[in-house]
């Protein structure tokens, strides 16, 4: 909107109308930012005393592993989440109905998880899981209804390895949406319990659903790979962009030992923004195989959950899976260059399936 409307005089700027183009410039414009605005966030933050406390649900050993990392500036997130929405709102068309969608999930999500993180630094104790998924679930029925109701998105879903077999939900889509939104956002904040673990599997995620997302946008490419044809989608690819950059910027400060944890504020929105735009662009079923890390990492926190309650004892040593490897005696480093190299895999796994229709 800045730069195309020069291209008649200046051919130079024709290129801004280029989805890859300004989905470069939007991921250096969001790591720029993180990077530059760093030092400014830190003391913010220090000065609010908004810090971690480590709370291992009364797990001694780790306990004494996270010790460390009391005091450590958190809700960094924010800063991930204002570096998306100003280089998104600065390269991705403002007319598209997707970017909206996009941004309003990960802010409703943010202040959610800001929320929860100013009571768990004030009042030592954040939303209870009862209030959280019903926060989520609404955030995500609102979502939902947002695509149901628009008459150019369909509610359909379409299935991997299956390029005929594509499903009408009608209005139980909106439930549908719920569900992924609460799940993606969940998945995420129970990965991101070391340092660098969660952000840099998201970005590795953005890079999956960066590529999907214009090739769902492209009719050429979409049919040729037997994909559903969004049109207008390839525009989230700039949001995608974004969230690398963003991402990106905030690991090099998070990256072991971390500076600063971006905090259920990061987590919540980030996760969220991922299960919407995998929505959006009808590949949400790709997400549990480009996101087998935090499908993983959720699965260990349910299971330990019913193996204590039914069975009387416990299926890890500590929940999430990454807590297990910890009180096994890993470092924590190795943990999560191992981790990174499952997620890495997974995203590679879910490219693939997109010739296998």
């Amino acid at each position: 909107h800045i730069f195309y409307p020069l291209s008649k005089d200046f051919f130079i700027f024709n290129i801004t109308k280029y989805i890859t183009f300004r989905g470069a410039c939007a991921f250096i414009t969001s790591f720029l930012i993180v990077m530059l605005l760093w030092k400014f966030t830190l003391k913010r933050l220090k000065r609010l005393k908004i810090v971690e406390r480590v709370d291992m649900y009364g797990h001694v050993h780790l306990e004494a592993l996270h010790g460390g990392k009391k005091g450590t500036p958190t809700m960094g997130g924010i800063l991930i989440i204002a570096a998306i929405a100003v280089s998104s709102l600065l390269w991705a068309r403002l007319d598209n109905y997707f970017i909206w969608l996009a941004l309003f999930i990960m802010v409703a999500l943010g202040a959610l998880g800001l929320y929860d993180d100013f009571l768990k630094i004030k009042k030592e104790k954040g939303l209870s899981r009862s209030q959280k998924l019903f926060w989520q679930s609404l955030i995500g029925v609102v979502f939902g209804s947002l695509i149901v109701l628009n008459k150019n998105l369909d509610s359909s879903l379409s299935l991997p390895f299956f390029k005929k077999i594509i499903i009408d939900l009608g209005y139980f889509y909106i439930f549908w949406a719920a569900l992924m939104v609460v799940a993606a956002s969940n998945a995420v904040n129970f990965t991101d319990g070391l340092d660098g673990l969660a952000i840099g599997a998201l970005i590795g995620n953005a890079v999956i659903f960066g590529i999907i997302s214009y090739i769902v946008g492209n009719i050429k490419f979409a049919n040729y790979l037997f994909l559903p044809y969004v049109e207008n989608c390839g525009e989230l690819t700039v949001i995608c962009f974004s969230l690398m950059g963003a991402g990106l910027g905030f690991l090099w400060f998070n990256s072991y030992p971390a500076q600063v944890f971006m905090g259920d504020v990061g987590a919540l929105a980030l996760g969220g923004l991922i299960g919407a735009i995998a929505l959006m662009i009808k590949q949400e079923f790709l997400l549990f195989i480009s996101g087998g890390l935090f499908v993983i990492e959720a699965l260990s926190v349910i299971l330990q959950m019913f193996s204590v309650k039914y069975r009387g004892k416990k299926l890890f040593r500590a929940a999430p899976l990454h807590h297990h490897f910890q009180v096994l005696g890993w470092k924590e480093p190795k943990i999560t260059i191992r981790l990174w190299v499952i997620s890495i895999m997974c995203g590679v796994i879910a490219l693939l399936t997109l010739k296998l229709r």
